[in-house]
């Protein structure tokens, strides 16, 4: 099966599908300046273009895996979430404490998802 680089460079590809699977990863590319809401809230944003790429939606988003600088974050984080996610799709995920590289970051995520049919 092929292995799909969605605008690979040398350090890394914007997204990777095999098999119908996609994974990506988002950090608040706009303004990493912005409190943990704004930041949420930019990875969700670039989330859904990422999502478009690979023909797909938030409601196949299979599982997240949440690095937070700081826990006293997440009730803020967990907001974001909850109002993002549609009824009844929320996916698997965890959430660990973590040091960014860069220490503007307050949190990253990287998704994994079902993508469109044509990446099958």
């Amino acid at each position: 099966m092929k292995i799909h680089r969605i605008n690979p460079s040398k350090r890394w590809s914007d997204a990777t599908v095999f098999n119908g699977i996609a994974h990506f990863v988002e950090v608040a590319e706009s303004d990493d300046q912005a409190d943990i809401t704004g930041q949420v809230e930019q990875i969700f944003e670039q989330a859904e273009a990422s999502l478009a790429t690979v023909d797909s939606n938030k409601s196949r988003i299979l599982s997240v895996t949440i690095y937070l600088t700081d826990f006293s974050n997440m009730e803020a984080l967990n907001e974001a979430w909850d109002a993002w996610f549609p009824e009844d799709c929320a996916p698997s995920r965890a959430c660990v404490k973590a040091e960014l590289a860069n220490p503007n970051l307050l949190v990253e995520m990287a998704f994994v998802v079902a993508a469109g049919e044509k990446f099958l």
